[in-house]
């Protein structure tokens, strides 16, 4: 089994087999949470309707910390081990996480305007996301930065385990500093912070994101796979 993973080949039959399960059980999640969320869940005593904006903004954030751990973790196999398709993964994986951040902080800013009378303050956990986002981007740009290739997987590999360590303070910005953002919606699944009612349609949504994910990861890994050989052959061209 582990040699899917690390067989270039193999791994790119899986993702072909599994991409339109993925894409069907997102779609199905998708079409439910969305029904869940914005025609089936309470208004907040306090924020009214504006409290739907959470259902697209917690799964966002909850992705764009996973991705970058999965994005971190590839980079370092990369690294230590040399293997091909964790390198692969971890570019495939790059640009779905910065989305998902960049959904975070837009519909943060949405959400927080009617309740905080600003669309932005620089508070530690707005603050950590964004660094967040740009911890993404260097990492997009360095992987493309460098005529050997080779180099800039190894230098956005280095820059994405260095990254890690703010993922910590954007867990725990709200417990230990002043902040005008809430604490965890969901700190212990026994006891949520959160009514059922409105749980319910948070984890689907949240669902519906991961296989979302999934999805878009196989078929980027398809594509990464078909460049590096595309970038392999041209460095054997020009070198001889």
């Amino acid at each position: 089994m582990n040699n899917i993973f690390i067989n270039p080949g193999q791994l790119k039959k899986l993702s072909f087999v599994l991409s339109p399960w993925l894409a069907s059980i997102s779609v199905l999640l998708l079409v439910f949470g969305i029904w869940l969320s914005f025609f089936n869940s309470p208004i907040d005593y306090q924020q009214g309707n504006a409290v739907r904006m959470m259902y697209i903004h917690v799964p966002s954030a909850w992705l764009s910390m996973m991705i970058y751990v999965f994005l971190a973790v590839n980079s370092f196999f990369g690294l230590v081990y040399g293997h091909v398709t964790a390198f692969c993964l971890s570019k495939a994986a790059a640009p779905i996480g910065l989305t998902f951040t960049a959904i975070c902080l837009v519909t943060g800013s949405a959400w927080g305007k009617p309740m905080w009378g600003a669309w932005w303050v620089w508070d530690a956990r707005l603050t950590s996301v964004l660094i967040l986002f740009f911890f993404y981007l260097g990492y997009i740009i360095f992987s493309k930065s460098f005529n050997d290739f080779t180099k800039g997987e190894r230098f956005s590999s280095i820059l994405s385990i260095i990254g890690i360590v703010n993922l910590p303070i954007i867990k725990f910005s709200v417990d230990y500093w002043n902040t005008l953002h809430q604490p965890a919606s969901i700190s212990k699944l026994s006891s949520p912070s959160i009514h059922i009612d409105m749980l319910t349609p948070l984890l689907v949504m949240f669902f519906s994101f991961l296989f979302l994910f999934l999805y878009i990861l196989a078929l980027r890994l398809q594509a990464e796979l078909n460049m590096r050989k595309i970038n392999i052959s041209n460095m054997k061209y020009y070198r001889g």
